[in-house]
């Protein structure tokens, strides 16, 4: 018995492909895909039918107006219009759970990311990679992931970015193949179109949390232990400059959210971001980010200009997200001009890459700074370096802290707490962090700002699977 869905499916496809090639083309209105690219057969009766509503209605939903609603009110409307398509579609017996599972499909195509929404929507997922539009990975809890999420395809794909960069003010098109975007949420999305990526468009999603870690909850779970968290958490309050590295997708910028915390409330924060992704729990901060040129190639504005900039704006400390360009040297010129306790980070494999690699980015900016002078520039004003690691189970953990010194001319760090870990006989790992027993040349400042603090640097150190 054929049932009503596939009844009003074969229907909708006679009297809506006339319209297909025009409707598609208004909501794209971006680049245009190699057919090879766009063309897929493999939709499920669902998809298809879903596809073929979505593109019927698109001259309702432009009178309508989806845009800027607030989600309630747009499901309102769109469950108004709902009732109307599948009256005159001849689907008025369609079941609750299908009428649901359309209503909730069609409300992501217009508003939100289509199939990604219900990823975007599992707190456990912090990054969604979309490699083809059937091909889409998450990360969650440090480990990737294959998901049943699938987009029709490229086409499909090409509308949700479209009007989501749209919606920022940017632009996705063969002149512009890429895009750097911040999400409502937060959330931070990177796309690339070919011919820079071979195989069709790919998406990269770094989630933002709802909830910013608090230093406890780092701790909890082994990113550190106390004696670590109570001196990073006396280093900021005390103003000392820290740096922290680490590799990719280590909890670089989850770690500086967490010492921001302890900046005290009455100075004034600026930080600077290509993409903001910072979420500071503080009362007085000032969000810069950077700008790319527009489609003229003009109008950029780059994070060595918002450092620049941000030196006029009267700030206590100034916090640069991620430091990768000739921005560097006017970071470490305004940590020596009075903006004490500035915080950053860096792409590096140990506290020691990570000044080797301060210094290559200075010189690679352009800047004739003989070698000597400029390693003591970067000695004499960083306090602290803290690397980040993240283990084949996924976790994250603070591998090293060192304080960094200057010794004739040439840099030098000493380690003052370390992560050493093994795996035991069922292969998991386990790990403990300790104090190596060195005393930190900031002893006296923290001294001043807690009761009793020598205790931290014992070498006893507390277990952290």
């Amino acid at each position: 018995m054929v049932g009503p869905i596939t009844e009003c499916r074969e229907g909708l496809q006679r009297q809506w492909t006339a319209r297909r090639g025009r409707l598609a083309e208004r909501l794209t209105s971006g680049p245009r895909l190699p057919p090879a690219a766009i063309r897929d057969v493999r939709l499920t009766p669902g998809q298809r039918l879903r596809r073929d509503l979505f593109e019927r209605v698109l001259h309702d939903v432009e009178r309508e107006g989806f845009a800027g609603l607030a989600p309630a009110t747009a499901r309102a409307r769109l469950r108004h219009l709902l009732d109307e398509w599948l009256a005159d579609s001849g689907l008025g017996g369609m079941s609750a759970s299908e009428r649901a599972e359309m209503e909730l499909a069609l409300l992501a195509e217009l508003t939100g990311l289509g199939p990604l929404d219900a990823l975007m929507a599992d707190p456990a997922v912090s990054d969604i990679l979309v490699n083809s539009p059937h091909d889409v990975w998450v990360d969650r809890f440090g480990k990737l992931q294959k998901t049943s999420a699938r987009f029709d395809d490229a086409a499909h794909m090409m509308r949700i970015l479209g009007r989501i960069v749209a919606a920022q003010g940017r632009h996705l098109e063969e002149a512009t193949p890429y895009v750097d975007t911040r999400l409502p949420d937060g959330s931070r999305l990177h796309a690339m179109l070919p011919p820079l990526s071979a195989n069709g468009p790919v998406i990269a999603i770094r989630r933002a949390r709802s909830l910013p870690f608090r230093i406890d909850q780092l701790v909890t779970c082994g990113t550190m232990n106390a004696a670590i968290s109570r001196f990073l958490a006396l280093a900021v309050r005390g103003g000392l400059h820290i740096l922290i590295s680490g590799g990719a997708a280590t909890g670089k910028t989850t770690l500086l959210n967490v010492l921001s915390r302890f900046i005290p409330p009455e100075e004034r924060v600026v930080t600077i971001e290509e993409t903001a992704e910072l979420r500071l729990d503080h009362p007085h901060v000032v969000t810069l980010e950077a700008r790319m040129a527009n489609i003229e190639g003009r109008g950029e504005v780059t994070l060595r200009t918002l450092v620049r900039n941000a030196l006029r704006m009267r700030a206590d400390r100034i916090i640069v997200g991620e430091v990768r360009g000739a921005e560097v040297f006017d970071m470490l010129q305004a940590m020596n001009l009075g903006h004490h306790g500035s915080l950053t980070t860096v792409h590096a494999n140990s506290c020691e890459d990570a000044l080797r690699r301060l210094e290559t980015l200075v010189l690679m900016g352009g800047f004739d700074i003989p070698g000597r002078a400029l390693r003591e520039l970067i000695g004499s004003t960083l306090h602290l370096v803290v690397h980040m690691i993240r283990l084949s189970d996924g976790s994250r953990r603070i591998a090293s802290v060192g304080e960094v010194d200057l010794q004739d001319g040439e840099i030098a760090v000493h380690e003052l707490f370390k992560f050493s870990w093994e795996r035991d006989a069922g292969g998991h790992i386990v790990g403990r962090h300790s104090a190596t027993g060195r005393r930190p040349r900031c002893l006296a400042l923290l001294r001043a700002l807690a009761a009793d603090v020598d205790g931290l640097f014992e070498p006893t150190g507390e277990s952290g699977a």
